[in-house]
């Protein structure tokens, strides 16, 4: 990215900044061929959510788009590690620059085997403190379905689960089965437009 995109990336509007980071996910997370996935599903396309969620402009993007999406009442984000720790850290930290602070939780797959052995890593809340949980690329659902199940097993109400990508083989359904409100930034058929559209 050059330096005019750096900081349109920090001051643009969200319609615009939607737009950004699409860029930056054809560009940097978004390949086409022939993958197995972890579920061990065969796909025609991969998306490296890494590749944008660990880059500084397209966590800053990240962390403002999904803070306007959240709704007044969130205690917290979280997310299961590892594809989450990035987007609940951008979202938490722009959180205190607009002068919201939302902190983050990260919910291990295991618990740890030493200390606490807790499943949850951040600040304690208050029990039923309103948590929405957050994930790079939504395929099945389970991944963050887990971690709304451990959220509420501490206390906490979810409702609200955001994704960056829907790959719309799902997930959205599963989140609906379980009385819980889905949002995502994109769809996979976001990306398949942009990607011809090149």
């Amino acid at each position: 990215m050059n330096q005019n995109t750096d900081n349109l990336v920090a001051t643009t509007d969200l319609t615009s900044l939607r737009s950004i980071l699409l860029k930056l996910f054809i560009d940097l997370a978004y390949q086409e061929g022939d993958f197995t996935l972890s579920s061990g599903q065969k796909s025609t396309y991969y998306i490296n959510g890494k590749q944008v969620t660990l880059n500084a402009q397209g966590a800053l993007a990240i962390g403002r788009l999904i803070l306007a999406m959240l709704p007044e009442d969130t205690s917290a984000v979280a997310g299961l590690t590892l594809g989450a720790d990035p987007i609940v850290s951008a979202v938490s930290v722009v959180s205190a620059y607009e002068n919201r602070p939302i902190p983050a939780l990260i919910i291990r797959k295991q618990a740890k085997g030493h200390g606490t052995q807790a499943y949850i890593e951040g600040p304690t809340l208050p029990t039923g403190a309103k948590v929405v949980v957050l994930e790079d690329v939504v395929t099945t659902g389970n991944s963050a379905l887990q971690a709304v199940e451990r959220l509420q097993a501490a206390g906490y109400t979810v409702k609200d689960v955001i994704s960056l990508v829907d790959r719309q083989q799902g997930g959205a359904e599963l989140y609906g089965n379980a009385g819980l409100n889905f949002q995502a930034i994109f769809s996979i058929t976001d990306f398949q437009e942009a990607k011809r559209n090149q």
